[in-house]
């Protein structure tokens, strides 16, 4: 055989095999996830990944960080903040396209499970000097953003603030600050008394509808994904009969909610 067959054959190996590996290789998405709602997004990432054959990676962190850090790179699928509004506050940068509504984050107190303080469901009780307290920071997650804007509403805002030990980035360390015995009392998403890990140390205190800032979720396609349609697969696959039932189990949908699901419209 001469050199140059021999040759032409390792080329033609060498591209079949290139091309067999390209089949292969799995598609891949990035998603960025308020921490809040990482448990049953992981849930359903799992289960599409066995469905469509690829592999999703989740970042997690504070609702406007985790926008900052998409709009930064120009990297990833698709976007999931713990509040509608970053997504109205955000939308004038071209980054958000479509939209799919999946549940709802709302406000409760949360105290140590059996609430051995005896703490009323009561946001005065924020500003009460005997017990120690954190908040969520307005920079850096909804939580905080969400906290700042109901107690403005409220009125005591300001006293809350100085009444506080410290503020916390986030929801998860907000959990944490309770569990580990740090702090009394907190302002926290309502859901994450819900989480396998938290509900045998921490309770809800259920605040009135009007103070618990009850708040649309919704997931949002990237302009950067390279990959709408299998995103788009995802979002759909969210807000399916085994999206919403994910949803009612980790709080963030109630019996109503989940009767008047797709009555829900986001613009």
């Amino acid at each position: 055989m001469s050199f140059f067959k021999r040759l032409f054959i390792l080329v033609i190996g060498f591209i079949l095999s290139s091309q067999l590996f390209a089949n292969n290789k799995k598609d891949e998405l990035l998603f960025y996830i308020g921490i809040t709602m990482v448990k049953p997004i992981s849930v359903l990432a799992k289960e599409f990944e066995e469905k469509h054959n690829c592999k999703i990676k989740i970042l997690q962190g504070g609702s406007q960080d985790l926008y900052d850090s998409a709009k930064t790179s120009m990297i990833g699928d698709l976007y999931l903040p713990g509040s509608i509004s970053y997504r109205k506050k955000n939308l004038k940068d071209g980054l958000l396209l479509d939209t799919q509504f999946i549940g709802y984050n709302k406000l409760a107190l949360v105290v140590k499970k059996g609430n051995p303080k005896n703490i009323k469901a009561n946001l005065n009780e924020l500003t009460n000097p005997e017990l120690r307290v954190a908040l969520g920071n307005a920079e850096s997650g909804s939580i905080g953003n969400a906290t700042k804007k109901i107690l403005l509403k409220y009125g005591n805002y300001q006293e809350a603030i100085l009444n506080t030990l410290f503020l916390e980035a986030d929801s998860r360390n907000l959990t944490a600050s309770i569990k580990n015995d740090k702090i009394d009392l907190v302002i926290n998403w309502y859901a994450t008394t819900f989480w396998k890990g938290n509900k045998g140390f921490i309770e809800a205190l259920k605040l009135e509808d009007e103070y618990s800032n009850k708040s649309i979720l919704a997931l949002n396609l990237l302009k950067s994904s390279k990959n709408k349609d299998l995103t788009k697969k995802f979002m759909k696959y969210a807000s399916s009969k085994r999206g919403k039932d994910i949803f009612l189990e980790y709080g963030f949908l109630d019996e109503d909610d989940y009767l008047n699901f797709d009555k829900v419209i986001i613009k």
